[in-house]
């Protein structure tokens, strides 16, 4: 029988400082050390309340664990996905999509402009904390926006995420304090499109 295990905080493909000037290296390390870490620890340790309520054989209130645990178990998967579409700008991050990414994107959208105007009104929507999000639903072979409301909140089931921005304040508060607009501009030159582009294909095989 394979041994059940516990969430970790996935290594960055990055340096801290690598995606200066538009993410400072001490916002970069604040939101990945302290930030999603908190969200692994706080599944792991609902794992292991369910874990010992269930070898004690007493009760669950499933109705409070459950929406805690939705809300760690999307913050860290959310993040993992957010740096692992991102990059450094002089080493495969900004620019414009190409390949299988960039004639979906061209089909469903017009054009690249128009998808950019589109996720980036999304994510400057986006209500309090929370996600844009770039999704391919496979029912309809069509690349689909998605605004997410904490980690957890309209997230639409079973749909492939192929890029993500956390537009949550304690993603940019200390680099551009309130002005997410700008926090959102700067994303475009950070996007690692070979990865989305990879993500993309990948949904498309399964």
């Amino acid at each position: 029988m394979v041994e059940s295990k516990k969430y970790t905080l996935p290594a960055l493909s990055f340096e801290y400082g690598a995606l200066a000037p538009f993410i400072s290296e001490k916002q970069l390390t604040l939101h990945h050390q302290k930030h999603h870490q908190g969200y692994v620890t706080g599944a792991n340790a609902l794992l292991e309340k369910m874990e010992k309520a269930r070898s004690e054989g007493s009760d669950l209130d499933q109705k409070a664990l459950l929406k805690e645990f939705s809300f760690h178990i999307g913050g860290h998967r959310l993040h993992t996905l957010f740096w692992e579409n991102l990059a450094p700008a002089a080493k495969g991050g900004g620019g414009a999509p190409a390949g299988t990414l960039a004639e979906w994107i061209n089909r469903d959208f017009g054009s690249f402009d128009r998808f950019k105007k589109e996720f980036t009104q999304a994510a400057s929507s986006t209500e309090g904390s929370g996600w844009a999000v770039l999704t391919i639903c496979l029912g309809t072979q069509r690349l689909l926006l998605m605004q997410v409301e904490k980690h957890n909140v309209h997230v639409y089931p079973g749909f492939k995420i192929l890029m993500a921005l956390d537009v949550w304040e304690h993603a940019y508060y200390l680099d551009y304090m309130n002005d997410r607009a700008k926090f959102i501009e700067n994303f475009w030159n950070i996007v690692r499109w070979d990865v989305v582009n990879q993500r993309l294909e990948s949904a498309l095989k399964s």
